[in-house]
Order: structure tokens, then C-alpha cells, then sequence
């Protein structure tokens, strides 16, 4: 395949949007019709220890086509949008020189817009500022983030433990409130790739139907497992994969076999709930330019989007 585009610039496709929209398939469909690599673009997907309750494809799909950035981070470490973006470029890169299309497939929005804007250029956070901050109870850092970068508080939810913490330590530590920083985005890559993109939002009662259907394959198919696992580590439970939608309420359910179905409602509300802010992030903030799919996903229409974007990317 050639991977040059009428631009001059290598192609990148961009599949997004909420959680069991049908991402995965689309890029698959894509990856027969053309030479391509699939690269992760999901917050939890990154981790190994999160299989199967963060939806990663599994064995025979990563088989029909090279899989990038899926499980490469252990459980233990956090893994930032800025480490994720370092991740994909390489990822990107590798799959241009190989004659691959890369394909980005995810519902990170925050990850997309790294990569694509770039990010901001935060000096190193003062260690003993940062421990001080962390050690801080929710409630108290809200209150002094309030004093010290009013604007990110009022932004922010009061019980967000991880962004209240982040935006006080920049302050804290920079003199300068987090929106400064953020107003100047360096290393961006879009100015050197063609950016061809579909943004998945499919009828919302069909996409929370497959939210429950989607857990409850999950508990069918190994996730009390997974998640018993994930607890031996005994890992900080402020860690991204511990604070993972299903890991609290299936740890529950390890604990205490009779609510069950209490917790496993839980977890799909959640999910509904995440599915829903992932949905109105995409449909509201993501560039005109990428063409929307309203459309409940079955085999002829991601049939025909797998065409559209072939078609789309190598005529650009």
C-alpha cells in the first residue's frame, strides 16, 4: 500500500467514540481491506491486568492484524495521556515504515487530543510538593486549589480526586495556575499526518443495552478471576486500574457472594454512566471535520464505514 496520501503526508485513522460502540469491529473490517496496525487508544485498555474488563480484543481478533499498545502497561504504574501519546507516536511511526495503516482505535478523548494538539509544557512537579498534595484529603485539596487557582476548582468536581491533586501541585509547585500551562500545547503530530477520522455514536438505548450485555459477558467469561487477581497484588487502590469501572463492585462481589446482583447493576450504571459522558465528549468536542456514524452498528454498516474510510484516507 501506499502510504502517502495526495497531501504528502502519511495517513492516520482515527476510529472514536463511547464504550461498546463497536470501535473494535470497525477497525477490524478496515484492517481486511487494507495493509493496517491498530493501536490502542483506550485509558484501559494500556493496562495487562484489565483483559477482560476493559473490553481488549481478544487472542483470535489481535491475530487478523497487527495489535499495538494494547496491555503494554502494568497495573502498578499509571500510565498519563503524555506517556500514552510518546507511546503511539512510536507506534505510528513503525506502522508508516512498515507500509501499515495506522489505525488509532479508543475512547480517550483526552488521549486523542494529547497526541494530536500536543501537550503542555509543565515543568517537573517539586517531589516533596507533590507528596505533601497527595497526602492531602479530598476535601482539603479542593479548598486550597480554590485559594490558590479558582478557576480550575470551579471546574472541576469536589470529590475528583486525581485532576484536584494535579492542578494544586502545578500551582503549587510552578507558581502558575495548570490553564497557563495548558494554553501553549507543544510536539502535537497533527501538522504531519493526514488525519482521516470516524466518530462512533450510535442510538443511545441500543449502546446502554450493549453496556449490560457487555458485563455481564464479562462476569460469564472470566472477570471474577481478573479481579481477584488484580486484589493479591494488593496494589494502591488510588491506582488507574483499581479505580477501573467493575473492579470496586466485582471485588464486592468476591467479598460478599449474596450482592451480587446489587453490584453488578452497580457496575453497569456506571458503565451506562461512563458510556454517556464519553458519548457527549465526542459528539460535542471533537473536530467538524470527523464525519459522525449515528447508526446502530451491525455487519453492513460497519461493512460500508470500513469502505468510507479506506476510500477516504487514500484519496486524501
Amino acid at each position: 500500500m501506499n502510504i502517502e496520501t495526495s497531501s504528502g503526508k502519511p495517513p492516520l485513522v482515527i476510529i472514536a467514540g463511547p464504550t461498546a460502540s463497536g470501535k473494535s469491529a470497525l477497525a477490524l473490517a478496515l484492517s481486511r481491506l487494507v495493509p493496517a496496525t491498530i493501536i490502542n487508544a483506550d485509558a484501559s485498555q494500556v493496562y495487562a491486568d484489565l483483559r477482560i474488563l476493559s473490553a481488549r480484543p481478544f487472542p483470535d481478533e489481535e491475530a487478523q492484524a497487527p495489535h499495538r499498545l494494547f496491555g503494554h502497561i502494568d497495573g502498578a504504574e499509571s500510565c498519563s495521556a503524555a506517556h500514552w501519546a510518546k507511546d503511539a507516536k512510536t507506534a505510528i511511526t513503525e506502522a508508516h515504515k512498515g507500509g501499515r495503516l495506522p489505525v488509532l482505535v479508543g475512547g480517550t478523548g483526552l488521549y486523542l487530543r494529547t497526541l494530536l494538539d500536543g501537550i503542555a509544557p509543565i515543568p517537573e512537579i517539586d517531589p516533596a510538593i507533590r507528596q505533601s498534595v497527595r497526602a492531602l484529603d479530598v476535601a482539603l485539596a479542593y479548598a486550597r486549589l480554590a485559594d490558590v487557582d479558582a478557576d480550575a476548582a470551579s471546574r472541576l468536581n469536589p470529590n475528583d480526586t486525581t485532576r484536584i491533586a494535579r492542578a494544586l501541585e502545578v500551582a503549587l509547585s510552578t507558581g502558575k495556575p495548570l490553564s497557563v500551562w495548558q494554553d501553549v500545547k507543544m510536539g502535537g503530530l497533527s501538522p504531519s499526518v493526514s488525519v482521516s477520522a470516524m466518530i462512533l455514536l450510535p442510538p443511545r438505548d441500543w449502546l446502554r443495552a450493549r453496556c449490560d450485555a457487555r458485563f455481564d459477558a464479562m462476569l460469564e467469561n472470566g472477570a471474577m478471576e481478573e479481579v481477584q487477581a488484580l486484589l493479591a497484588r494488593r496494589l494502591d487502590a488510588n491506582l488507574p486500574v483499581m479505580r477501573a469501572i467493575g473492579v470496586r463492585e466485582i471485588a464486592a462481589m468476591i467479598s460478599d457472594p449474596s450482592c451480587r446482583a446489587v453490584m453488578a447493576e452497580a457496575a453497569k450504571a456506571a458503565t451506562r454512566q461512563f458510556a454517556k459522558r464519553q458519548y457527549t465528549w465526542f459528539r460535542n468536542q471533537s473536530p467538524a471535520a470527523w464525519e459522525r456514524s449515528e447508526g446502530q452498528l451491525d455487519d453492513s454498516l460497519i461493512n460500508d464505514l470500513a469502505i468510507k474510510l479506506r476510500n477516504t484516507t487514500l484519496t486524501r
